[in-house]
């Protein structure tokens, strides 16, 4: 019997039900499905869910730590479901397989993937909630579906008159099932992608409503705080236990694998008692290095070694033997520290065979992992509640806060937050690595006929494998690698794909030439080395970028029209070079007393050139304007990337002119942002950003925007002073 109008609002007015879209997408089949007549709901696949009282939740599965996916991916879904982004709630996921990134097969946020991995899928999801709904109401009414449309959380009837809430369909929507491709709306029709809009999270970030890790509060919480060795690989040999127990507050203090832990019924009561825990360190397997012995090691190895090829295109020695010219180079940079601006922390409860985290990670699935490895529990038990993040960066992928929480838990069975110290967060931090590049180019008059680049240093999961894997993950080397794919880990034989932190953006060397010979050696100090804003990109793009500029000199030719000669097939480079050339002025007159320098780099899939106005004001480098043309394909919030790339100007200039970690017999020397400075706002350059109009696929634009910066610093300070530097940081007397 048909239902007609009347009828159905009068029963959907009686339900208390919502619908939960169930898709069969890549990566999303694990979830039960199928309506629950009880709750009125239907079980997704993916991420949406919408209730009979129009409220819209949309489960979120990546990280939000200030990159603005918290505002992009909830627009891929508004901008198909027909409603204004504001409209929608986003909540963050649990730990599900469902959510997984499926570029790395793991449920982390990094790499500048989130939009890219989530643009077709996300938008399918809000599709097919929409026509799920409009092929309910067009029941209801008895019409053609496809003569109705959807527009701002109502379904329209044919006659634009009539319409009903989705609210009012959601059971009925629930049921319907739809047979064929799914047809998203072409771009002519949308409303929100590609539109500038603000944050969906400014308010609550603004107002302090927004709950970081470092905010999360239970009932009964203590907190602790924990003593780490001064030298990686130390271990605790003594410490005085009673003294430090009878400080106030003092509930507990004792030895967990990472160093010695203080629990205090207040934060401040932990770190007083810090104060006076005297502790004896084994440092019979610590890191006794310098940093000086750490660039003498990579020399040694250069020298002894030629490396691994990674890309290697016509004869480089017979073009070598062949050159009017050699031309050869030795780029350095340092130990960099990741400084985000909410340092470590965890929350951690364990109660009834079970623990629950709060916490700012950036791979919840690691921390279910990481916790379980330190308590008597299977990742099965452990539950993580992800937090708005102060800040990534690559940090939050490694769980060593998460596991000092959850030791500390498991001991205590109550509720305790840990929070590390800026000096702690400094010092015991895992860096970007140390790296030493060996360039050579052959040169016949003005012509560029080889290239080669040794690449010297250690690969991050090289080091992880060996250093961190056997002895967190000892008992679960399968379920590891089948979790996590390409951040998967070495065991028994098993192989995981290839390690590219150490050479990708040298291996992608755009530029056409003849002979190319790219290698890397592989050598590892020992120092604990991590993912860091932009990866390899930060290192190579500074050694590449910067001997393309000594080139472009010892050829006398301009830096800009050098490499704009080496580009040919290469439209997308071009097109951000010239671009970020006209925005500049390049062909200008500078400011007295000022130099510009240019850089191009394509990293994470997007392509980037910037021109770099910089000086030297009373001793001290001073970055004037940054004009930067970025390429990253459809773009979804263009505010967000103006941000996301004025943000990542900043990181890379901030490590080019201040980031160094040194280390003196294994210690690392700096503490604090008086040693380890932070670029501050009254030195911020004018930047200006052009975005080009692209029907490419998106990619990512959260690191993109370091690598060029750092190189297009170094050459405007040699355009201006005559004097190249080749090490990091750069100086203002070089």
């Amino acid at each position: 019997m048909a239902m007609n109008r009347r009828d159905f609002l009068k029963v959907s007015a009686g339900t208390s039900g919502s619908l939960m879209l169930s898709l069969s997408l890549p990566g999303c089949s694990g979830m039960q499905t199928g309506y629950t007549q009880e709750t009125g709901e239907w079980k997704p696949d993916a991420w949406l869910e919408i209730t009979d009282n129009d409220e819209i939740h949309f489960t979120l599965a990546r990280v939000e730590m200030g990159q603005g996916v918290y505002t992009g991916l909830t627009t891929l879904i508004a901008e198909e479901l027909e409603v204004d982004p504001g409209a929608i709630t986003p909540r963050f996921a649990p730990v599900a397989p469902e959510y997984r990134n499926p570029f790395y097969k793991l449920q982390l946020t990094g790499g500048s993937t989130s939009i890219a991995t989530s643009w077709e899928p996300l938008r399918t999801a809000g599709a097919s909630a929409r026509q799920m709904l409009i092929l309910a109401a067009a029941r209801v009414w008895q019409v053609d579906a496809t003569e109705c449309s959807a527009r701002q959380g109502r379904v329209i009837h044919p006659n634009g008159l009539d319409s009903m809430r989705y609210g009012q369909l959601v059971e009925l929507a629930s049921k319907e099932v739809i047979r064929g491709d799914i047809a998203l709306k072409p771009a002519s029709k949308w409303k929100y992608i590609g539109n500038q809009a603000g944050k969906l999270d400014a308010r609550a970030k603004s107002t302090g409503t927004a709950v970081y890790g470092i905010d999360v509060e239970l009932p009964g919480m203590v907190y602790g705080v924990v003593s780490r060795p001064p030298r990686y690989g130390a271990r605790v040999q003594a410490f005085n236990d009673s003294e430090v127990r009878a400080m106030p507050g003092v509930l507990d203090v004792f030895e967990i694998e990472r160093g010695v832990a203080i629990v205090a019924d207040k934060y401040w009561r932990a770190r007083k008692a810090q104060d006076v825990l005297k502790a004896e360190w084994d440092n019979a397997d610590a890191l006794s290095l310098s940093t000086d012995e750490v660039f003498a090691s990579y020399r040694r190895a250069a020298g002894e070694d030629p490396g691994e090829s990674e890309r290697s295109e016509g004869d480089y020695d017979a073009a070598a033997g062949a050159a009017g010219k050699i031309f050869e180079a030795e780029y350095s940079q340092p130990y960099l520290a990741h400084s985000t601006l909410e340092p470590m922390n965890a929350t951690a409860w364990y109660r009834d065979n079970s623990i629950e985290v709060w916490a700012p990670t950036q791979a919840p699935d690691l921390g279910r992992i990481a916790a379980a490895r330190v308590t008597d529990l299977a990742p099965g038990d452990v539950t993580i509640n992800t937090t708005f993040l102060g800040g990534g960066f690559g940090r939050r992928l490694t769980q060593d806060y998460i596991e000092e929480a959850a030791a500390v838990a498991y001991r205590v069975k109550k509720p305790v937050k840990i929070i590390w110290s800026r000096e702690e967060d400094t010092q015991h931090d895992l860096y970007r690595p140390a790296m030493l590049h060996r360039m050579q180019a052959g040169l016949d008059g003005n012509q560029l006929t080889g290239w080669h680049h040794q690449i010297v240093g250690p690969q991050l999961l090289d080091w992880y494998v060996r250093n961190a894997a056997p002895a967190q993950y000892p008992w679960a080397p399968k379920f590891m690698y089948d979790t996590l794919g390409k951040v998967g880990l070495l065991a028994e034989g098993i192989a995981t794909p290839k390690d590219m932190s150490a050479i990708e953006g040298a291996i992608e060397y755009p530029y056409n030439v003849g002979n190319i010979d790219i290698r890397h050696t592989h050598t590892d100090p020992g120092v604990p080395v991590t993912f860091w804003r932009s990866v390899g990109y930060s290192h190579n793009g500074f050694a590449v970028e910067t001997f393309m500029d000594e080139l472009a000199h010892e050829t006398g030719e301009d830096p800009y029209q050098f490499r704009r000669k080496l580009l040919t097939g290469q439209p997308r480079h071009l097109e951000v070079l010239d671009r970020a050339v006209r925005l500049a002025g390049w062909d200008t007159p500078v400011v007295e007393g000022r130099g510009r320098g240019i850089a191009l780099f394509k990293s994470f899939g997007t392509f980037v050139a910037q021109v770099v106005e910089a000086g030297v004001e009373n001793g001290t480098i001073k970055v004037y304007k940054v004009a930067c043309a970025v390429d990253c394909g459809q773009v979804v919030n263009p505010r967000i990337v103006e941000d996301q790339i004025e943000g990542g100007i900043i990181f890379g200039l901030t490590a080019a002119l201040y980031g160094e970690i040194t280390f003196e017999n294994g210690q690392v020397k700096q503490s604090n942002f008086h040693d380890y400075p932070l670029m501050r706002q009254y030195e911020l350059p004018e930047v200006t950003v052009d975005i080009v109009q692209s029907t490419e696929a998106p990619t990512g634009v959260g690191e993109p925007g370091v690598p060029p910066v750092i190189p297009a610093l170094g050459n405007a300070l040699f355009a201006l002073t005559g004097k190249r530097q080749r090490s990091l940081p750069l100086k203002a007397d070089a």
